[in-house]
């Protein structure tokens, strides 16, 4: 069949090319998660490894670590763990279906130690007082990516609180803006560079937003003592929600506490540490009791939140996954541009050369007529003890006129972490070539249980021109 070779499709939109650069450095993969389910607690890991004790800061849950149970098993009253945070995770410890860690070393994720992010579904991130590594920053972006949970609590600008020069406002910017998955404003808010000595920030009207109405009860206010907002920029990322406001502030300025997503996850903004401390904790701290705070809902809104970030009131969530059916592959059929997956300039096009069996975007690999190889790739996490089909739907058309030999070849290969080849799922030539789009599935259940790369290779000879078009990916797990 006489293919159309592309007189090189790079004309591709805007949203596609700031994609490419995003996404070119490292990447990894959003997962459609399922709701977890209360007989598979909802995993949340506190950070303590960048300086969350320092001066008056005690924040953490329990000085039992990483595992709080271990200072007591069944929590009745914030005082039977010890920590700033302790009301927070006896909250929800007591509810049943949470299990709370906390992380004292270096954040990583894919590796294989009990903190790993992909243990957890949400990491809570709670005043930052040193910058995060280029490695932790690569894996906190990937975990929020693949569908996790995350939980930035900030503090007025000039926290210094260990004299190291960099406070929680930086710390949490350098991480949105200084990373090497996106740091093309991922989440679509900065935070402010702003101290702020008090106020009762006001929610939103929203009936329907499971953060300000969830089933730990109605937010109303929150509280500053000495704290920030964040610039909302809706453009960048228009998910982004402003969801309480300083008085006085509305739309995109003045945010105290906001969402977002990114990849297949959530993320969100608290503009204090004030609110979350419970005023009990380790002795020697100043500590402020935010929490029980009688003109604000404190409580409620970070445990709503918690309850959302980790997929609990619905969508969302998971750094990793149970065997529920779930659709792991991120920006499946291609239309958020060349986001989430990594992939050869103009590879993720909108160009009419060819047509996408759904939608305007889809992958195209070959199709030049002269000799090259272009790719497209994708990380996941395959859950362990889990049945995993990759599937997508692929259109091969060509100039080749032979019948017998396969001069140009896509290959469907996994790999491992380290980028080397595990296994050639399948290889597509263009003796396949055909009209129309035909449905393909690939078995990956080999694989469960690690973190892989798909990547889709698509090699052309030097002379005659194929096409390798793919639309509608998913990897589902059951």
């Amino acid at each position: 069949m006489l293919g159309s070779q592309r007189h090189r499709r790079r004309a591709t939109s805007a949203l596609a090319g700031l994609g490419l650069l995003a996404t070119a450095v490292a990447l990894q993969v959003g997962t459609d998660a399922t709701p977890a389910h209360a007989a598979t607690p909802h995993r949340v890991l506190f950070d303590d490894g960048h300086a969350e004790e320092a001066g008056n800061a005690d924040w953490i849950v329990s000085t039992a670590k990483p595992d709080p149970l271990a200072q007591d098993s069944s929590p009745s009253a914030e005082t039977d763990w010890t920590g700033a945070l302790s009301s927070w995770g006896v909250a929800l410890q007591k509810t049943g279906d949470y299990s709370l860690k906390t992380a004292t070393s270096a954040l990583t994720y894919g590796g294989s130690s009990t903190t790993d992010l992909s243990n957890f579904d949400t990491l809570v991130l709670p005043e930052p007082n040193t910058l995060f590594t280029t490695a932790e920053k690569t894996a906190i972006m990937n975990f929020v990516k693949n569908g996790g949970g995350l939980f930035m609590v900030s503090d007025h600008t000039g926290a210094d609180r260990n004299n190291d020069g960099e406070d929680a406002v930086e710390i949490l910017n350098d991480l949105m803006t200084n990373n090497s998955v996106d740091s093309t404003d991922p989440f679509g808010f900065s935070v402010d560079s702003l101290s702020i000595s008090s106020g009762y920030p006001a929610a939103i009207s929203d009936s329907a937003d499971p953060v300000l109405h969830g089933s730990f009860g109605t937010v109303t206010k929150s509280l500053i003592a000495s704290g920030t907002t964040a610039t909302l920029k809706p453009a960048d990322n228009p998910s982004v929600k402003g969801l309480l406001y300083r008085s006085g502030y509305s739309g995109n300025t003045g945010a105290f506490f906001a969402t977002s997503t990114f990849g297949s996850g959530r993320v969100a903004f608290w503009g204090d540490s004030s609110p979350v401390d419970d005023g009990t904790g380790q002795s020697g701290n100043t500590l402020y009791d935010g929490w029980n705070d009688t003109g604000a809902t404190n409580a409620a809104l970070a445990l709503n939140a918690t309850e959302w970030l980790s997929g609990a009131s619905g969508g969302g969530g998971g750094g990793g996954t149970d065997c529920a059916d779930t659709q792991l592959l991120g920006n499946a059929g291609f239309e958020s541009g060349a986001t989430t997956w990594s992939a050869g300039s103009g590879v993720i096009t909108n160009s009419t050369g060819e047509s996408a069996r759904t939608g305007s975007y889809y992958a195209w690999l070959g199709g030049n007529g002269t000799a090259g190889t272009e790719t497209l790739a994708q990380s996941v996490v395959l859950p362990a003890g889990c049945t995993a089909t990759l599937a997508l739907y692929l259109h091969i058309d060509t100039a080749e006129t032979t019948t017998t030999t396969a001069y140009d070849t896509l290959q469907v290969q996994v790999l491992n972490s380290s980028g080397t080849v595990l296994g050639t799922l399948a290889t597509y030539s263009n003796l396949d070539a055909a009209s129309g789009y035909t449905r393909r599935t690939l078995g990956l259940s080999g694989y469960a249980g690690q973190t892989v790369t798909l990547r889709f290779t698509g090699t052309e000879g030097s002379k005659l021109q194929t096409s390798f078009v793919i639309d509608d990916t998913a990897l589902d797990v059951t």
